[in-house]
């Protein structure tokens, strides 16, 4: 069985996420859109919006996926909540350009 977030590692409410985006920095990568904002927990969060921009149910399910398993990873330090937005072209882009383009973003926005 595949490794599951566990549920203080996720942001579940509406009013989450739009504190995340409408509080937080955007940080536009390649492949997606990361909002970041500073939390008091000791994990970090993920939320994961991936809208019928990218297609079929499938394809949305295939990016959420994709990207746990990028969260997992290469988990930031404790003190953010994450929403990724995945681009279509996540989809067709290999999983270590995933990775990459995620970890710069993250640094990118975390340093400051």
């Amino acid at each position: 069985m595949a490794e599951q977030l566990r549920p203080d590692e996720r942001i579940r409410r509406r009013a989450e996420y739009q504190r995340t985006y409408q509080e937080g920095r955007r940080r536009h990568a390649r492949l997606m859109t990361l909002f970041i904002l500073p939390n008091n927990r000791e994990e970090p969060r993920l939320g994961i919006a991936a809208t019928r921009k990218l297609g079929s149910a499938v394809r949305r399910n295939r990016a959420k996926r994709l990207v746990r398993e990028v969260f997992r990873r290469n988990k930031p330090a404790a003190g953010f909540d994450i929403v990724v937005v995945p681009k279509p072209e996540m989809l067709s882009a290999g999983f270590a350009d995933l990775e990459a383009d995620y970890r710069f973003a993250l640094r990118h926005r975390v340093r400051r």
